[in-house]
């Protein structure tokens, strides 16, 4: 589920965080053994454009198959790789380069490399810069994956939600509700954060309460949303990335706002105003 604009961003955040002047990447094709390089940023030929790399082969095949960086310091000369793709990467004048796998779960979704023209290999902490970069897309379009789930889940979950609903099914609804809102935690992409949010919003937005406005701030309705279902302060806190003592806060203003005592007080109190499925 790579978008777009997931690659050139990608490229251009390994360009300013290493210092190295040439970043390409490829998508895995729907042949796992198979990658395209598809994106660059500082190439000065095409040569490398639209090149078809098997798994298993050169470095990024490497990678591919292994889910692990690599790094060449003089990629026609090293020995610890293939080289299929001597030319092309000759033409582009490429010397040292490292590349990095994209994965979710323990799929290699796509390979991004930095490199220079010149023999000087590239250090540990352009290495590690990528693989964070790495990371954070592939967390992303893990993300993006389960809000895929969710929202095929969220009509039925909706229709589930009527007033004759048993107890259970509105269950279902409250763990999808706590599901997106921990999802919207998760990611640092503002875009997914508020189409998260516009996803949550609808699991509750058939029981509104008339004329009421929400004084509850989003990170109340978070942590009241994880409470919900269960969630202790400790585990509210791990799922949305703060701290015990933080979530007790958000809960006390909660109930304050709401003129309620004692957290199932309070979970009662937001279901029936519409604050919560």
């Amino acid at each position: 589920m790579l978008e777009t604009a997931d690659l050139p961003t990608a490229l251009g955040r390994i360009r300013r965080a290493t210092g190295l002047p040439v970043a390409f990447g490829g998508v895995v094709t729907a042949d796992p053994r198979q990658m395209r390089l598809s994106d660059f940023a500082g190439t000065s030929t095409l040569a490398l454009h639209g090149l078809i790399v098997s798994a298993g082969h050169g470095l990024g095949g490497r990678v591919v198959t292994t889910a692990r960086p690599g790094r060449v310091e003089d990629y026609a000369a090293d020995p610890r790789i293939s080289h299929e793709y001597d030319a092309p990467v000759t033409a582009e004048g490429l010397r040292a380069i490292a590349a990095v796998p994209v994965a979710m779960g323990g799929s290699v979704l796509a390979v991004l490399y930095a490199g220079t023209r010149e023999p000087v290999a590239v250090g540990g902490r352009a290495l590690d810069a990528m693989g964070r970069i790495a990371l954070r897309l592939g967390t992303e379009v893990t993300v993006r994956r389960e809000v895929a789930r969710r929202m095929a889940e969220l009509e039925t979950a909706a229709a589930r939600g009527a007033p004759d609903a048993t107890a259970g099914e509105w269950e279902e609804v409250r763990l999808a509700h706590a599901d997106l809102r921990t999802l919207a935690a998760e990611t640092s992409d503002p875009e997914l954060k508020a189409r998260l949010q516009q996803i949550s919003d609808r699991l509750v937005a058939h029981r509104p309460a008339a004329g009421e406005s929400n004084p509850l701030s989003p990170r109340e309705l978070d942590v009241l949303a994880m409470v919900a279902v269960g969630c202790g302060n400790a585990e509210a806190a791990r799922r949305l990335g703060l701290l015990p003592e933080t979530v007790k806060s958000y809960l006390r203003n909660a109930m304050r706002k709401l003129g309620t005592h004692g957290r199932m007080e309070t979970i009662v109190t937001a279901r029936r105003l519409g604050y919560l499925p």
